[in-house]
């Protein structure tokens, strides 16, 4: 062991970098964070718009699923994280918590402590809002949380097509009521991205008792008489006096708990990995949102499309600079909403992120004359997909399987979500804005056509979620003290021990799941409180 730290933290993302503030704020606690990605210095991690460039490789593992069965063999290109900040450096900025029956779920599923009224002190304590302060929105917390600054006309055009629709506006979908359309907060704070490098880490960085490793892939935790001491880096290995903490991401978790021996024992096996902890459950469950979208052309220049062009880019650039206004600004995405595929359904089951241009993410076209995306993404999955190793070398990419629409019903209401987005863009509201619908097309008119349509063009909302589940039985990975069962000084704070998926975005659950586990943590060790 070449040095020692109370807590080690494996993973400087949406997680990381709270547990880090957070377990830090005790002077005491000597806390180490590793993040094998480098520093947020490009200003493209700062810029709101600066989300278009990230689906696209910057800050990315650059990893794809496998083959999707159930989609005629597709891959679908799958962003992760390789930067500090991870997941909160490089989303779109929306903030929303899904819907507060997701956490009663929770708790129904055998998760005592996480019902919605028990993390929504958590959700509140993260913000730092600036517009509600109320019993669902807090004030003075670390996370900026913003309205748009840069909306334009064809987004009201597109709240009055929802209208026509039936579909109601919506002030605060992150407060009582999920259902309806309006503009998302951003988790932006003075018109620049609030990721939780900037948000929380930024203000702990000087603290004598933490410790940031950026470039700092571990190969291993490396455990000992059923408890987590320590974790191997190329350089050596480090001991954690108190616990080892992964934070690592819904992907990243799992398979770091794969190539430490810890996992399904045939799959290591196979492998040549030798099995220091059976437990199939690491890396199943996996469970994400599939994305199928409509984009449109425009009249005019209506949306940031026209931006494109070089000399207009420096304008924008230079408009920024001087009002903190314009296409920088926007995130691109902060106009949508929640609305119902199954009419019966105990709430929204279907998403709508409004794209102001086209082309904007990796694989979706963009129209030469300009244009819109709506985006649209069935929320409760059924389908259930798996994370595993495909060889034991820490270089290798894992072989992501979300196993999209393994269940027919997802394919059913995934459709059904793509057909009211379609409907939407063609109401009377937003003639004005619209030429016409360019994908899917007036081709794709049967259930056949929008599969095979899907097939070609669908792409993930990067919500990945589940992989080290948590629960009170026997096969849960986590327990709701989000402990590793099984393996003493040792846990899971992340997306992936979510039992389902949140119907909504998942940095902001992620950020109070960190949070949460932080008081957890404290509690635990008396004298770090």
């Amino acid at each position: 062991m070449t040095e020692g730290f109370d807590f080690i933290i494996i993973g400087g993302g949406s997680a990381g970098c709270v547990l880090a503030a957070r377990l830090s704020e005790d002077p005491a606690a000597r806390v180490l964070l590793l993040e094998a990605g480098g520093r947020d210095r490009h200003p493209f991690y700062h810029l709101p718009a600066g989300f278009a460039k990230m689906t696209k490789g910057i800050g990315s593992w650059g990893w794809q699923t496998v083959p999707q069965r159930h989609m005629n063999g597709m891959q679908i290109r799958y962003t992760q994280a390789r930067v500090i900040g991870g997941g909160s450096s490089i989303n779109a900025q929306i903030y929303t918590r899904g819907n507060a029956l997701d956490y009663d779920e929770w708790r129904q599923l055998g998760c005592p402590g996480w019902s919605y009224e028990d993390v929504l002190p958590y959700f509140r304590k993260a913000e730092d809002n600036d517009t509600h302060d109320n019993r669902y929105h807090g004030k003075g917390g670390p996370m900026g949380v913003s309205q748009p600054r840069a909306p334009l006309p064809i987004c009201e055009a597109w709240f009055k097509a929802a209208a026509q629709m039936g579909i109601p506006r919506n002030m605060d979908m992150t407060g009582a009521v999920q259902d309806g359309v309006g503009y998302y907060q951003l988790t932006q704070r003075n018109y620049r991205r609030s990721s939780t490098s900037v948000a929380y880490l930024g203000p702990a960085r000087g603290r004598a008792n933490l410790t940031v490793r950026t470039g700092a892939q571990v190969r291993r935790l490396v455990v000992g008489n059923g408890r987590a001491v320590g974790v191997e880096t190329p350089e050596g290995v480090i001991r954690a006096d108190a616990e080892v903490i992964l934070s690592s991401g819904a992907i990243g978790s799992p398979r770091l708990l794969q190539l430490s021996g810890i996992g399904p024992a045939d799959h290591l096996r196979g492998l040549g990995i030798p099995v220091v902890f059976d437990q199939p459950q690491v890396g199943a469950n996996l469970q994400d949102h599939l994305d199928l979208f409509v984009i449109a052309e425009c009249t005019g220049p209506h949306t940031y499309d026209r931006f494109a062009k070089l000399h207009l880019s420096a304008l924008a650039g230079l408009q920024y600079l001087l009002t903190r206004r314009g296409p920088v600004a926007s995130s691109l995405f902060e106009t949508g909403g929640f609305w119902y595929a199954e009419p019966d359904a105990r709430s929204p089951d279907i998403q709508f992120h409004l794209g102001l241009g086209s082309g904007i993410e990796a694989g979706v076209a963009a129209m030469p004359q300009g244009g819109v995306t709506l985006n649209s993404a069935y929320l409760r999955p059924r389908s259930r997909g798996t994370v595993r190793l495909a060889s034991s070398d820490p270089r290798a990419a894992p072989l992501i399987d979300p196993s999209y629409w393994e269940d027919p019903h997802d394919r059913e209401m995934s459709i059904r979500g793509l057909k009211l987005a379609r409907e939407m863009m063609r109401q009377e509201a937003l003639k004005p804005f619209v030429l016409a619908e360019r994908l899917p097309g007036p081709e794709v008119r049967t259930d056949q056509d929008y599969f095979d349509y899907a097939c070609r063009h669908a792409k993930t909302d990067h919500h990945p979620a589940g992989t080290c589940r948590m629960g009170s039985d026997p096969g849960a990975v986590v327990d709701p003290e989000l402990r590793f069962n099984g393996i003493a000084g040792l846990r899971v704070v992340d997306a992936s021990i979510m039992p389902r998926v949140v119907s909504s975005n998942t940095n902001a659950p992620t950020i109070m799941i960190a949070e949460k586990a932080a008081d957890m943590i404290r509690a635990s060790h008396g004298g770090r409180q």
